[in-house]
């Protein structure tokens, strides 16, 4: 059951990175980093994080305009 659910969490994590690749993409709007982290999924049961990373102030500025 916990292998499954482990699968679940990691299948959900990478569509959401793909939503929300997109969702940025469509304000124009890139975040090189974003992924899935892999230390998290590398625990013996998985349920991973999404990897945001750095970005430049610039596009920091974009996001926040885009929050808004």
């Amino acid at each position: 059951m916990e292998a499954r659910h482990s699968a679940l969490c990691a299948e959900e994590a990478e569509d959401v990175v793909k939503e929300l690749r997109a969702e940025l993409a469509k304000a124009g709007i890139v975040l090189p980093p974003l992924g899935l982290d892999p230390v998290s999924l590398a625990r013996e049961a998985p349920c991973p994080l999404v990897e945001l990373g750095r970005c430049s102030v610039e596009t920091a500025r974009r996001l926040a305009a885009v929050l808004r």
